[in-house]
């Protein structure tokens, strides 16, 4: 992979430094936040989640020598790369809680779950670069591969089973493919598609618990201390948390460990309980204006390649906070997906520094 032309020097001072704060703003909150998470946790978590955060941002720093449009050539390779992984780990990976979703190497755990959402959000933004949309937006036929790039992933991950990552890898794929154009009458055709696929999925995709958890979602008093369990805690954290929260380390629901996976998908439930609803708003307000700035790269970017890269990573962040924020407070079925920078695991964070250092090299190189 050859590096950029230009010296370290002058490419670096172009570097959207402010963007990169943004970022480390959320994800030392989060760290914050972990540290009280997890102190019922013999293990310090928040102290492995910084280690992964330094990992992470210096991957980026080193992503940023790299022009973005080399990426574009290695699209198809990571991509039958990350097949490969999603393949071997069903077969070989390590199973924890019923699910095999992890491969051990040494002292890491990688999931390569994860870098699917990579993988697919690369590989769309190189075809739509290829295959430019006609006027008035792509017809359902010309977006048969970008579905099935899309789909082939997300089947191997719903198998692990991991229905929420499943979606965000959807939702992704979904998103560039909107991005790109889509007809009206397209649009309809896929609800429909949408609606079946939905209903396929409920007969033959989804484990029993899955759909226990949507049954309870439409009942929440249907079994509040089983399938419910984990959504009424949720939500009796949130609103205990008021407006100016309970303050760090002493949210009760937290503190007395009643608040189940308290440091991964439930980790918004922690901030709510503890800094209450004015720091929830700016917590939101961090991520949308994270969401807004990888929006602006992309209509900035040089070509459509940058553009896409860009597009995919402000729906790659948005669909992870609208879900997670939806389940935890109700509005959603738990489908078990992350806060992205601020939920507990290495391959989850470094995925997300990874996609922000996407949209950095973008804007790095959007001129000249």
């Amino acid at each position: 992979m050859e590096l950029t032309a230009r010296a370290p020097r002058r490419l670096f001072a172009r570097f959207p430094w402010g963007a990169l704060l943004l970022t480390c703003a959320i994800a030392g909150l989060g760290v914050w936040n972990l540290a009280s998470a997890s102190r019922t946790v013999q293990v310090n978590l928040w102290m492995s989640q910084l280690l992964w955060l330094a990992g992470g941002l210096a991957a980026v720093l080193l992503l940023a020598l790299v022009d973005y449009r080399h990426f574009r050539s290695l699209a198809f390779p990571l991509y039958v790369g990350v097949l490969g992984l999603l393949v071997f780990v069903a077969r070989y990976g390590r199973t924890v809680m019923g699910a095999r979703r992890w491969l051990d190497l040494g002292p890491l755990h990688i999931q390569p779950s994860e870098l699917a959402k990579l993988a697919v959000l690369v590989v769309l933004a190189r075809h739509f670069d290829e295959h430019p949309p006609p006027k008035g937006g792509n017809r359902l036929r010309q977006l048969l591969v970008p579905f099935a790039l899309t789909l082939v992933p997300a089947v191997l991950v719903l198998k692990q089973p991991d229905l929420g990552t499943a979606l965000i890898v959807a939702a992704v794929g979904l998103t560039l493919c909107v991005f790109a154009g889509i007809r009206t009458p397209t649009l309809a055709i896929l609800a429909a598609i949408g609606v079946a696929g939905a209903a396929g999925a409920w007969q033959h995709g989804l484990k029993g618990y899955q759909k226990k958890r949507i049954e309870t979602f439409l009942d929440p008093d249907g079994d509040a201390l089983g399938a419910g369990y984990h959504a009424n805690q949720s939500m009796i954290a949130v609103g205990s948390g008021r407006l100016a929260g309970k303050g760090w380390g002493k949210g009760t629901q937290t503190q007395l460990s009643f608040l189940p996976e308290q440091h991964t998908d439930f980790i918004f439930s922690v901030w709510a309980e503890e800094h209450g609803f004015v720091w929830c708003t700016l917590l939101v307000l961090l991520y949308l204006t994270l969401i807004v700035w990888a929006l602006w790269v992309a209509g900035a970017a040089r070509d459509r390649f940058g553009s896409y890269l860009a597009a995919g990573v402000a729906g790659l962040v948005f669909w992870h906070v609208f879900i997670n924020i939806g389940m935890v407070t109700g509005l959603l079925p738990v489908v078990g997906v992350t806060l992205p920078l601020m939920s507990y695991g290495g391959s989850s964070l470094l995925t997300v520094l990874l996609a922000v250092g996407l949209v950095l090299n973008v804007q790095m190189r959007r001129v000249g």
